[in-house]
């Protein structure tokens, strides 16, 4: 004869409805992912196309415009025709930065020290040498002593001293006296001990908290992609996002077209 508690089956592990919560959390992760993505290459594509198709032409109007502002500034002589005709023919050739024209060798606040000597004929002045004080010398032996990876017995302990010594090194070369206090700290106070193994519902805890916060990042990216020009480009026309290029492109060669009559016009004055 068997007894109630026989015949009733296994209870659910605890974890069993959060594990089910975790993988459902993750499907709908991968799904939204890939919209996010599919979406991302299609606003990529187009903006790449949106380029191709109209970039010349949109360069060719800015053209025309300082073309237009230049003619204009030189038939009237007006220093503001003149102004307007420089920033129409800026947008056209853009300056570039300073750092760039000069490779480096000055920036906005003028040539760099070692630029300025090499062109004076001076000599380049040394990098400054560096004194540790007789602290840091102090506080270096002591530190190499005590944590010398030859005074390991293990492998990790091992590697342990030869990256904690790597670190006082490079404090002792550039004669960090404070740094150097605070590793010798560091290392008085011993090895971290080993964190706690986080308990299977703990881990997937853990996992629902980095699964939220990978959709809000990927919502983030979403509406920065929605409320880019391109994307408002592409929802006025969803399904033949091509004509609409065409429309685009038949507007600015009618626009072109009308500027080169302008233009000429203005050149015909002379």
């Amino acid at each position: 004869m068997t007894t109630p508690e026989a015949e009733q089956p296994d209870a659910p592990r605890p974890e069993a409805r959060l594990e089910q919560a975790v993988r459902a959390a993750e499907q709908a992760l991968i799904e939204y992912e890939i919209a996010v993505e599919t979406f991302r290459v299609e606003v990529e594509n187009f903006s790449r196309l949106h380029e191709q198709r109209l970039g010349p032409l949109y360069l060719r109007l800015e053209e025309l415009d300082a073309e237009i502002a230049e003619a204009t500034a030189a038939r009237t002589g007006d220093p503001e025709d003149a102004r307007r005709a420089a920033e129409a023919r800026a947008n056209v050739l853009p300056i570039p930065g300073v750092e760039e024209l000069m490779h480096g060798w000055m920036d906005g606040h003028g040539l760099y020290p070692e630029a300025a000597a090499m062109l004076t004929g001076q000599a380049v002045r040394p990098p400054e040498r560096v004194r540790p004080s007789e602290e840091a010398r102090k506080l270096y032996r002591d530190l190499a002593r005590k944590a010398h990876p030859d005074l390991a017995q293990e492998e990790d302990e091992r590697t342990r001293r030869e990256e904690f010594l790597t670190r006082v090194n490079a404090a002792y070369a550039r004669g960090d006296e404070t740094l150097l206090k605070e590793l010798a700290e560091e290392w008085a106070a011993g090895p971290v001990p080993p964190e706690r193994r986080p308990s299977p519902a703990e881990e997937l805890y853990a996992r629902l908290e980095w699964l939220s916060q990978r959709k809000e990042l990927l919502n983030l990216v979403a509406r920065e992609l929605e409320d880019g020009a391109i994307a408002g480009m592409l929802r006025l026309a969803p399904d033949d996002p091509d004509a609409l290029l065409e429309e685009i492109a038949d507007k600015l060669r009618a626009d072109i077209t009308r500027r080169e009559e302008e233009l000429a016009a203005l050149l015909a004055q002379d």
